[in-house]
């Protein structure tokens, strides 16, 4: 049953990456700051799948059907895996970003400049970390492995999933297979986490939901903010704070 889930998960999840390519001239176009047109509003449809895996996680919180899915998904992976104890997850959940600046290095551009993309990263994650880190608080629920009440929703597949949404941003128009890949590297996050006895299943299913509306707000905002701020002049520099899994410091960056 667990196999059935995390496919099912991955098709929703990748779905987004084909549902945006439709009419992705409206909706995630960004220009340089020297040819900005005016903000246009983002069209709802691409809030579906995060909200919806948003829903279900909060749903399961309550829901007694639910709740046991999770028990049952959780006890189904200790009895095939007891001994289970891999952490990729740690690292995996970076991976699309990776991606994002190593394949512009080798040639293969990116949609945005290195100011512009890190600036939509920095957004991303600034939008992800303050949502997740005010819901586990919020929702102050215990983790399978027993360790905090921190458990909803993860963190880590959060991570995962808006780094996969800014690697689909980047490089939807360039191939499909970049969104497949970043988004199998988080499904695969998400499982770990799962794996690990660190998060239920609706814990996973949520953080996946938070991570693909965080990005999708930061490349709907964006194009405002910075046109707001720079009315039209070029950027070179940028020095912005960041929070990240608990990190809190200043990124500098200049473009040559």
């Amino acid at each position: 049953m667990k196999l059935s889930l995390i496919i099912v998960w991955l098709a929703l999840s990748t779905s987004t990456s084909y549902a945006q390519k439709i009419n992705s001239q409206e909706t995630d176009t960004l220009l340089n700051v020297s040819e900005f047109t005016p903000y246009r509003s983002p069209q709802l449809k691409g809030l579906i799948v995060p909200a919806v895996a948003i829903a279900y996680g909060f749903s399961a919180l309550h829901s007694k059907l639910l709740g046991q899915l999770d028990f049952s998904t959780n006890a189904e992976l200790r009895e095939d895996h007891p001994n289970f104890a891999l952490h990729a997850d740690n690292y995996l959940q970076y991976a699309p970003i990776v991606a994002v600046y190593g394949l512009d290095l080798a040639g293969i551009k990116s949609k945005h400049n290195l100011i512009d993309r890190s600036a939509l990263l920095l957004l991303s994650g600034a939008i992800m970390s303050v949502s997740v880190g005010t819901t586990k608080s919020a929702t102050h629920r215990l983790r399978p492995n027993g360790d905090n009440y921190h458990s909803f929703p993860s963190g880590h597949t959060a991570t995962a999933f808006m780094s996969a949404e800014f690697l689909h941003q980047e490089y939807k128009d360039q191939s499909p297979w970049y969104s497949i890949m970043g988004y199998t590297a988080a499904t695969a996050t998400g499982a770990l986490r799962m794996y690990n006895e660190a998060h239920w299943f609706s814990d996973v299913i949520a953080g996946a939901g938070y991570g693909i509306l965080s990005t999708k707000i930061s490349y709907w905002v964006y194009p405002y903010i910075k046109s707001k701020m720079f009315h039209g002049k070029q950027v070179n520099t940028l020095i912005s704070p960041v929070h990240q899994q608990g990190y809190t410091g200043l990124m500098f960056l200049r473009q040559f």
